[in-house]
């Protein structure tokens, strides 16, 4: 993934390098304000993306991020290409067996496609594959945990053959039990970060809306050899974007 910049905690964290990246959060600290911030960030300068939307459509992602200064459905005309698989999900019905793993070769296909036409154009070398709810993926295979997980990896596959890099959101909480927890184990497997988003652990307060943890399995290169491998900071959650900040730094 590129190295975004912009001097916030996140993005020191993230460094560069990282090609899958799974966010998870809680219900008491949900995750998806970091997904628009590397939405957003994806975007910027020329970049591409692609969005597999199952957990909201894309009126709510275009009022999001214009207030976060970046117009998704001017990007929507050119370099952001969004599946509205909020809407399939919705109207879905009763499929078994092979008409499950189907739809999913063809959302694979579409996905392909999208990317072919990306280096094809001016931004061969940046391109975001992201899919905003994988616990709502595994909800659209009615169940299937297998058709997922074969889903996402020959989506981690694009990472070499394509160039580009993968943003998955999960609910860790949803798999707490060891016999749910195979689809976010395998996850955290083949992450190179993992941004976990919890309750701040002293509880409530006003101006703190959480803590974020980034683990980066990143190799660093020889120009960081004294990098962190964990990073913990606060977060606090704003129109306009998010705030990072150590513990006790806020007066």
């Amino acid at each position: 993934m590129e190295e975004y910049g912009g001097g916030d905690l996140l993005s020191e964290a993230m460094g560069p390098g990282a090609r899958v990246v799974v966010v998870e959060d809680r219900v008491e600290a949900p995750g998806a304000f970091v997904l628009h911030l590397l939405l957003k960030r994806a975007l910027a300068g020329g970049g591409g993306a692609a969005l597999l939307a199952l957990a909201q459509p894309f009126s709510h992602y275009d009022r999001v991020l214009r207030k976060m200064g970046c117009n998704l459905s001017l990007h929507r005309k050119s370099r952001l290409h969004f599946f509205d698989l909020f809407a399939l999900l919705l109207c879905s019905g009763v499929a078994k067996g092979d008409a499950i793993s189907d739809s999913f070769v063809q959302l694979y296909g579409d996905i392909q496609r999208v990317m072919d036409a990306n280096r094809a154009g001016d931004n061969a070398d940046r391109f975001t594959l992201m899919i905003d709810d994988v616990s709502l993926l595994e909800v659209a295979a009615h169940g299937s945990v297998d058709v997922v997980l074969d889903f996402l990896h020959y989506c981690v596959t694009l990472t070499s053959e394509m160039n580009c890099s993968l943003v998955f959101l999960i609910h860790e909480d949803i798999y707490s039990s060891e016999e749910g927890a195979g689809l976010l184990m395998h996850l955290r497997y083949i992450a190179d970060l993992v941004i976990r988003a919890a309750p701040l652990s002293t509880g409530l307060a006003t101006d703190v809306h959480g803590q974020l943890s980034v683990v980066n399995k990143c190799v660093f290169s020889e120009q960081r050899p004294k990098a962190q491998r964990i990073w913990n900071f606060h977060f606090r959650v704003k129109e306009n974007g998010a705030d990072f900040f150590y513990a006790g730094s806020r007066h």
